[in-house]
């Protein structure tokens, strides 16, 4: 067999060629992870830096914490001693509430927020008139925040307790544009109100605000109030004050009427309706929250015709709304009324219903246009019917009287009739579409 010959030296040009190839691969490959590991020290290089930072950033915020700590510490320790210095007080009012052996009809507190004058102002009506009768009013100031002036000025009398709401509480209003003040204020008259009630045990609280002046009669007639309240639980409040008692439509001092519509400004009530009231005491708007039906329930309050409280206060959280118009004129009751002599029974539930209706159905209806000339015309009472809110807002309008309803009730109505005066003695009464039929009284 012929034998056949191979030069293995032809195998090393593919060889070559396949060694070649390999390294450049080794090569590329080398590219590529020594990118990535650039890319990697550089991310790591990020990562460091941006965890120094917030490692920087995280011991600022722990030295801001610190100092906050420090902060709310003097905080507490400040009010720690404003507690201590309130309770002091309380127990020096207390100690004064108890020498003359002598059971209060109930507290009056002041309550004051920023306005130094103005509360000078209203101590010192008061006290007038309180001094001879202190044991059964013993007198509170309930200061709401920290002014200072204010402050000083409640403590400079003896005759009075001191006592101070410190709320840190942020306020978060329910409605955008709404006043904080309003808010704060109601957190401030549940508070002091939960203090006289629960804490000093009254039974009965008359509240003022830092912008009234008194009557002589005052506490007469509230104390005449307190026995009314007493036999006649339909009665939810008794109240100093007549939203309509300006000067040229009031006339008799004597003169007490029940309403649906909850007045304020100066107003009495026991510690069985605070009991009901407390725990559901609104974030805000605290008086008209007590002019809804749900809450006073076809309970009413009484009111006198001529006032018994000045509210003087043009500046303050309402910002002045009404003052010309409806609260300088007020007039404030100068007649030191007996009312120990007069005998309020025609005010129980049983008995005025009878008692104001028979005054409406004595009085002439008018109508048409023209009502103010009409009414000043005719001697003796009168009476308009209304149809619904705006025409009563529109005669109402007419006479110069406060327009306004709250949950379908008129200022001052009772039963959808409201009253005033007219040239001195003369009654006009706003009578109702129903009014009518609720007083028993024969459509004419």
């Amino acid at each position: 067999m012929a034998r056949i010959s191979f030069d293995f030296r032809f195998l090393l040009i593919p060889a070559a060629f396949m060694f070649i190839y390999l390294q450049m691969r080794l090569f590329q490959t080398q590219s590529h992870y020594a990118d990535r590991l650039g890319s990697a020290i550089e991310s790591e290089n990020h990562c460091t830096s941006q965890m120094r930072a917030l490692i920087d950033e995280v011991s600022i915020k722990q030295s801001r914490i610190v100092a906050l700590e420090d902060m709310r510490n003097r905080q507490d320790q400040e009010l720690v001693q404003l507690k201590d210095l309130i309770q002091t007080f309380g127990r020096k009012g207390l100690a004064k509430l108890v020498e003359g052996g002598q059971t209060p009809l109930a507290a009056v507190v002041i309550m004051a927020c920023s306005r130094a004058d103005y509360l000078e102002r209203t101590v010192e009506s008061v006290l007038k008139y309180q001094s001879p009768v202190a044991s059964k009013y013993p007198l509170f100031i309930s200061q709401d925040g920290s002014n200072q002036a204010v402050k000083s000025k409640a403590l400079s009398y003896n005759q009075l307790t001191y006592m101070q709401h410190l709320d840190f509480e942020p306020v978060v209003t329910e409605r955008p544009g709404e006043l904080i003040a309003y808010y704060k204020i109601a957190r401030h008259y549940k508070w002091a109100l939960d203090q006289l009630f629960y804490k000093y045990k009254f039974n009965r609280v008359i509240i003022l605000e830092d912008d009234m002046e008194i009557a002589p009669d005052f506490f007469d007639y509230f104390e005449a109030a307190a026995s009314l309240m007493d036999r006649d639980r339909t009665i939810m409040a008794a109240s100093s004050w007549n939203d309509n008692g300006q000067k040229q439509f009031v006339h008799d001092p004597y003169a007490l009427y029940r309403s649906d519509f909850f007045p304020g400004l100066g107003w009495m009530l026991k510690r069985t309706t605070w009991d009901e009231l407390s725990p559901k005491w609104p974030k805000a708007y605290w008086d008209d929250w007590l002019r809804l039906k749900e809450n006073h329930k076809g309970r009413q309050f009484v009111r006198p015709e001529v006032c018994r409280t000045y509210n003087f206060g043009e500046h303050g959280s309402s910002l002045g709304q009404f003052f010309s118009q409806y609260l300088e004129p007020i007039k404030l009751n100068d007649v030191k009324v007996d009312w120990k002599a007069i005998d309020l029974g025609y005010l129980t539930e049983g008995n005025y219903t009878e008692y104001f209706s028979d005054l409406v159905r004595q009085a002439q209806p008018i109508q048409g246009s023209d009502l103010v000339l009409k009414a000043k015309n005719i001697k003796g009472d009168v009476r308009i019917r209304y149809k619904d809110q705006a025409e009563f807002e529109r005669i109402a309008g007419e006479f110069g009287i406060f327009e306004e309803w709250k949950d379908g009730v008129p200022r001052t109505a009772y039963r959808g009739v409201v009253v005033f005066r007219i040239q001195t003695t003369r009654r006009v009464f706003l009578v109702g579409p129903d009014s009518v039929v609720q007083l028993g009284i024969r459509k004419s």
